[in-house]
């Protein structure tokens, strides 16, 4: 519990304050948010699941909008059923010198059930603007917030993994599943 409350730490100075008294800050539900990678390989595809995920948000009661968001993950928290190709990602990603991947908003528009995200991802000490789609979906006691992205490694100058000396995708996929109790 008490690392989980150092992540936490970490990621509220990244969230500007807001003067509404509406306003507060949700956190994650970590027993049940999710964020996975799906890679491709010419002789297979895989998934990994992270269940370690740390993510806050702004929420604005009165007007039932999300002002900002902040995520952060542990590189090593992700499991893809397999040890051996989790501790090669974990060589392959520098997780010693690299060892968080973070997201924090700058912009977002709500159109319904849906949002875009406009932020920077953080992954493997590079810092790059991206645009998430997510949908949200409201109900009495929780917020549901689900979307996915696609990253390229050679953007965040990852060396792409091999196995038989051919390389995985360039592209993976990234979705996630961000619930908040209201």
């Amino acid at each position: 519990m008490k690392i989980y409350h150092k992540y936490l730490l970490l990621l509220l100075p990244l969230l500007a304050f807001t003067s509404k008294s509406d306003s507060s800050k949700l956190i994650a539900d970590k027993r049940i948010s999710t964020v996975t990678y799906a890679m491709n390989h010419p002789m297979h595809a895989w998934e990994g699941v992270c269940k370690d995920v740390n993510s806050v948000i702004v929420y604005d009661k009165a007007t039932k909008t999300i002002q900002q968001v902040a995520v952060s993950i542990k590189v090593d928290a992700f499991n893809s059923g397999n040890a051996n190709r989790d501790s090669h990602a974990m060589e392959v990603l520098e997780s010693l010198k690299f060892p968080k991947v973070t997201f924090v908003s700058s912009k977002i528009k709500s159109l319904s059930d849906m949002l875009t995200v406009e932020g920077n991802l953080n992954f493997h000490g590079i810092s790059k603007p991206i645009t998430i789609v997510a949908s949200r979906e409201d109900f009495i006691n929780k917020l549901v917030i689900e979307g996915k992205f696609d990253v390229s490694l050679t953007d965040f100058k990852v060396e792409r993994p091999s196995l038989f000396g051919l390389k995985t995708d360039d592209i993976f996929n990234v979705k996630f599943k961000l619930i908040f109790n209201l």
